[in-house]
């Protein structure tokens, strides 16, 4: 029992030294040891699953921080930390739709900002000018600053989009809002 307690932090700590000497496939390789010795040690999860996202390895990054949410054992703040990785790990992986999902689902925890930026960021990419206005005006509530150049912005492209349908009082309502959000921040 002694040998198996003193092996579990010498091969944390090989690992911690590999990726010191900026060795991080060698580390990857000790801290999987170390995960298989004590697969109840959540930052070590924590400090892999980041390692391979890091590394470019989405698919293993994505099972790592996944099986961390699976455990029934897990605290209220290691399972929201879980959630905002596996949402930037679908985020890098260009996995939007899930990204979308996995940032949605931390509304309201101490991620809720970070995922509500994020989320303002893939729905300007996806030409979504309805949520990506209803994310600026949450932001805004949550007093993360001021989004009025941004909200104007997407007033534009909304009627643009109602020019093009041939809608030109819609087109016209969201630039006059467009024209009212923006005189607060010219």
């Amino acid at each position: 029992w002694r040998r198996e307690q003193k092996a579990e932090p010498k091969a944390y700590f090989k690992g911690l030294n590999l990726l010191l000497n900026e060795q991080p496939d060698k580390a990857i390789d000790a801290f999987i040891e170390a995960v298989q010795h004590d697969p109840d040690t959540s930052e070590l999860h924590f400090a892999l699953g980041n390692l391979f996202r890091r590394r470019g390895e989405f698919e293993r990054a994505i099972r790592v921080h996944q099986h961390l949410l699976q455990r029934g054992d897990l605290p209220a703040a290691d399972r929201q930390r879980a959630q905002h990785a596996l949402a930037q790990d679908f985020m890098k992986a260009g996995l939007f739709d899930r990204a979308e999902e996995a940032f949605a689902a931390l509304d309201g925890t101490p991620y809720g900002t970070e995922a509500r930026l994020a989320l303002l960021q893939l729905h300007e990419r996806a030409r979504d000018w309805r949520a990506a206005s209803e994310d600026a005006l949450q932001l805004e509530r949550a007093g993360a600053g001021s989004f009025a150049a941004r909200i104007a912005h997407h007033g534009c492209e909304l009627s643009l989009e109602a020019d093009a349908r041939g809608d030109s009082d819609a087109a016209e309502q969201a630039l006059q809002r467009a024209r009212d959000t923006a005189g607060g921040s010219a």
